[in-house]
């Protein structure tokens, strides 16, 4: 597999894994949607009345970054793209049973089980946008069955958000690999010996 690799030189984070690879996997693109899409869940959840404009506004954000990452999954580069990060069910469940079995690859782009978090969380954030532009139209303003759906679906999103930073801690733990660093920097720095996939 061809991917843009480093050799530990003293860069921040690789500096202190001896032998190191240090890997340009995500694009200030993805890196600014992820970041942006997680303020936007976090400030609609727990900062910003649930009635007001700005949650309205800040719901049709989340919709548009949503929008603008499944463009870039078409035409971004290789690691944004939705070929490197396939959704199959099949391919999740023997993921988890290599884990199970103590495999430790690293996934450049996302592994099997985060590939469908991501599909999950994007079609969460879609459906929620959905039924909240619902409510505030003339035909389905003050529908108890679309207020329930927006809000079943936004707690939805919050239980998916917390497996999210689980399965992250996990994978960080099992593939030595700081995945929260690597979206922050865009870059993964994989411990030598360890094999790529």
């Amino acid at each position: 597999m061809a991917f843009t690799s480093k050799p530990n030189s003293g860069r921040t984070g690789a500096r202190s894994i001896p032998g190191a690879r240090d890997i340009q996997v995500w694009d200030p693109l993805v890196r600014l949607i992820h970041w942006s899409l997680a303020l936007t869940i976090l400030l609609n959840g727990a900062v910003v009345e649930e009635e007001s404009q700005v949650h309205e506004w800040i719901g049709y954000i989340a919709l548009g970054l949503v929008a603008i990452r499944l463009v870039w999954a078409l035409i971004g580069p290789k690691h944004a793209r939705f070929a490197a990060f396939p959704p199959s069910p099949g391919r999740a469940v023997q993921h988890l049973r290599d884990l199970l079995a103590g495999d430790r690859r690293v996934h450049l782009s996302h592994n099997p089980l985060g590939a469908l978090m991501v599909y999950n969380l994007w079609i969460s954030v879609i459906l929620i946008g959905i039924t909240g532009y619902m409510m505030t139209t003339i035909t389905f303003f003050g529908i108890d069955w679309v207020e329930e759906a927006h809000e079943v679906v936004f707690g939805w999103l919050l239980f998916s958000v917390a497996l999210h930073v689980a399965g992250v801690a996990v994978d960080s733990w099992r593939s030595g690999v700081n995945l929260v660093r690597s979206m922050v920097s865009g870059r993964k720095t994989i411990p030598q010996g360890r094999e790529v996939e």
